[in-house]
């Protein structure tokens, strides 16, 4: 059976929308890294490449799949959703 998800803090959402190119897995991996360095190492830092992980997202330098980055602060649970910017990408 399946372990109940314990939600003792907080959650904060923050999605990543716009145009292609326009900088949202680029600001989703920024706030990764402040929020890193602001829990002093605590939080792991998620890169440009480790949200972008697929091979074609890597050779076609686009965002294909939405990507979840999730870290916790002290008083927080925080999720990042990146989202495509390519029309085509994005599921309705």
């Amino acid at each position: 059976m399946a372990e109940a998800y314990c939600r003792d803090k907080p959650h904060c959402n923050i999605g990543t929308i716009g145009h292609v190119d326009h900088g949202k897995t680029s600001l989703s991996a920024a706030i990764s890294m402040v929020a890193s360095e602001l829990s002093n190492g605590a939080i792991k830092v998620k890169g440009y490449g480790e949200i972008d992980s697929a091979p074609e997202e890597k050779a076609r330098g686009i965002t294909i799949q939405t990507a979840h980055v999730e870290f916790i602060s002290k008083k927080r649970h925080y999720a990042l959703v990146d989202c495509p910017g390519h029309v085509d990408y994005i599921k309705n």
